[in-house]
């Protein structure tokens, strides 16, 4: 395992694996037995970086989420693995009653963020959360509000390090002038994948009024900042690489999707590796590096991502892969 450090102050950084393993599915998609496999088997390999949030998976029961903390909080008391890891979730999106979409999500004012990230601890059994997402921009609450709420955890001790999901570019640039020299936000969650999908769409994978995926603006964003790290989730586009024979998502239908795959395919039968695995590589080593997050579900699938941190693609391969352009609507 490769490991990489986030935070901008030194008192508060954590060192983490270069692959995160996400757990949406723990508690709803996949069982105490499946979802224990797949932690003892992340961390056996050096991973580190432990992907939650507090609404994780209301949509799969109705429910208000809760059920993937809950689950990593079960493992980590049952392992003893507490700090061998680095526990990341999310607040702002959790439904404010039981609901299977985003038409009502709890948002980011001070109190409750505070209230949830209380929450979210006693389900994770934790009395820091290492790492705190804002899950969802939330327009309702002024931007200046945002910042002091969550830098007024990080300052009590509740969170050690601050990111921010699915934000507007300029939300983020604001937040970050707002903070000053306080606790800030280091991270940043974006869908982003080898794959991209049509420009002339809204986001497909967020909430309506997000900012889901990681377009030009955000990547040319990260580029020139430096400072932020990108953690890409939806890596592997829900096992799209995996069934070449199944349907694209929605919005990659497109000729720079397919011009994409011929590449792909390509450097997988040079490297003699899986398409998921030449993907995770090409995040990994490109441009804007990212942290790529895998929501395997069984340990084989997971072994084939971690072994994809050790691929070395070479300068010509990174340029082909590069090469095919994305759709522009």
């Amino acid at each position: 395992m490769h490991y990489r450090t986030i935070g901008s102050d030194p008192a508060r950084q954590r060192t983490v694996s270069v692959l995160g393993l996400g757990t949406m599915a723990f508690g709803t998609g996949l069982d105490e037995a499946a979802s224990f496999a797949l932690l003892d088997r992340f961390v056996e390999a050096g991973g580190t970086l432990l992907d939650t949030s507090n609404n994780y998976a209301f949509w799969a029961d109705g429910s208000q989420g809760g059920q993937s903390e809950t689950m990593v909080g079960r493992w980590l008391a049952a392992s003893g693995a507490r700090d061998r890891v680095v526990v990341a979730t999310k607040v702002g999106a959790r439904p404010v009653r039981p609901a299977r979409d985003f038409a009502e999500v709890e948002g980011l004012s001070p109190d409750v963020v505070r209230e949830q990230v209380d929450r979210s601890r006693e389900r994770l059994g934790v009395e820091q959360v290492d790492l705190l997402h804002a899950h969802l921009r939330d327009p309702a609450t002024p931007l200046a509000d945002q910042v002091a709420g969550l830098a007024a955890l990080v300052e009590a001790g509740s969170v050690g390090v601050l990111g921010a999901s699915n934000f507007w570019v300029w939300e983020l640039e604001r937040s970050l002038q707002l903070a000053g020299d306080g606790p800030r936000y280091d991270t940043v969650q974006y869908q982003h994948s080898y794959l991209r999908p049509r420009t002339d769409l809204p986001s497909l994978h967020a909430p309506e009024g997000a900012a889901g995926v990681a377009d030009g603006q955000v990547l040319s964003w990260l580029a020139d900042r430096r400072d932020v790290t990108l953690i890409a989730y939806s890596a592997l586009l829900k096992g799209t690489y995996a069934a070449p024979d199944a349907p694209l998502p929605p919005g990659f239908d497109h000729p720079g999707t397919h011009e994409r795959l011929a590449v792909l395919d390509e450097v997988a039968r040079e490297t003699g590796t899986s398409r998921n695995q030449v993907v995770l590589a090409w995040l990994l080593g490109g441009q804007v590096p990212s942290i790529p997050l895998v929501g395997p579900r069984t340990v084989a699938e997971l072994d084939e991502c971690l072994a994809a941190v050790d691929l070395e693609l070479t300068a010509d391969q990174r340029q082909r892969l590069d090469g095919p352009r994305t759709f522009v609507g």
